[in-house]
């Protein structure tokens, strides 16, 4: 399946070896960061302050991302449960709500010992903090 997956482009169908045709969907789900929690880390700390925790917290996503991804291929269930568990707390705090969400999904696809649903809902965790990386530095250009 994945490498039916990973032929596809674009949302054309395209002909694969004893498949009829494959249709990617296109996935373009928009994401938000809570204005009221940064704002409260801002007020509670000062705009030096909660850049700083940002920073920190940024980082420390894009670390377990990382480690998430290999626990997956690795097939460590258990240090991936863990793993993600981990970025709820992360992306709570710096209000990245769906982030957060899509983790709780992917622990619970694990807990279920359901792996096609968690490689599926590891890869939406993946793109969702992809996008949500991306607008909190965005944020961050702008403040500056």
């Amino acid at each position: 399946m994945l490498r039916i997956w990973s032929m596809c482009r674009g949302g054309r169908e395209t002909k694969v070896s004893g498949v009829e045709y494959v249709t990617k969907l296109a996935q373009n789900e928009a994401v938000r960061l809570d204005p009221d929690r940064l704002g409260a880390l801002y007020s509670q700390m000062g705009e030096a302050g909660a850049e700083d925790v940002i920073c920190r917290a940024v980082e420390e996503l894009a670390i377990r991302l990382a480690q998430c991804e290999r626990h997956f291929h690795r097939s460590k269930w258990s240090d991936l449960r863990k793993c993600v568990r981990s970025l709820v707390a992360i992306a709570d705090q710096i209000g990245m709500n769906m982030l957060s969400k899509v983790a709780m999904d992917v622990t619970n696809s694990i807990d279920q010992a359901d792996r096609v649903a968690t490689a599926s809902t590891l890869a939406r965790l993946l793109r969702i903090s992809e996008r949500s990386l991306t607008a909190i530095w965005d944020l961050q250009d702008m403040s500056v």
